[in-house]
């Protein structure tokens, strides 16, 4: 499934967005905002999203979009066994999900057109996790970590 959200700064690249993703057949939620609102707070979509995709970090994916996509990725990446990445270009879009294996894709809506966002969508929806050795065990310390915080190493 993939979960989409935007706050009011991404809000009519959202629309967009699920035009496109309605048109190619996917399957996925928008949860907001459904109306343009300018004192929402996109901490309250990132986290929804997240929460969401993180109910099946390897199946499911996010989209959110806001001014600058830092914020919501930046609130994405705090719930547990989620890997958002903001997205700029193709080839950045593409490293993330294929090297990092990303399951939420973060937009700056101030930043990216419709044409660029729907191609970084698309990106990041048809790319598959390589599953190499190093990939993994990269992957598996940041899921390690969430369990188990670890301290500090002394210099």
């Amino acid at each position: 499934m993939i979960y989409i959200a935007a706050d009011h700064r991404g809000f009519e690249l959202k629309a967009k967005i699920n035009e496109w993703l309605k048109g190619r057949g996917y399957t996925f939620e928008d949860l907001g905002a459904y109306e343009y609102a300018q004192s929402d707070d996109f901490v309250d979509y990132a986290i929804d999203v997240a929460q969401r995709v993180a109910v099946n970090p390897e199946h499911n994916r996010g989209i959110l979009i806001c001014g600058g996509g830092s914020g919501m990725c930046i609130a994405a990446n705090k719930v547990k066994g989620i890997r958002a990445g903001l997205g700029f270009v193709q080839d950045q879009v593409h490293a993330s999900r294929k090297d990092d294996n990303i399951n939420i894709l973060a937009l700056a809506a101030d930043n990216t057109d419709e044409m660029l966002a729907v191609e970084l969508v698309e990106k990041f929806l048809e790319t598959e996790f390589v599953q190499s050795e190093n990939y993994l065990r990269r992957v598996e310390k940041i899921t390690r970590y969430e369990r188990e915080p670890a301290q500090p190493k002394k210099r």
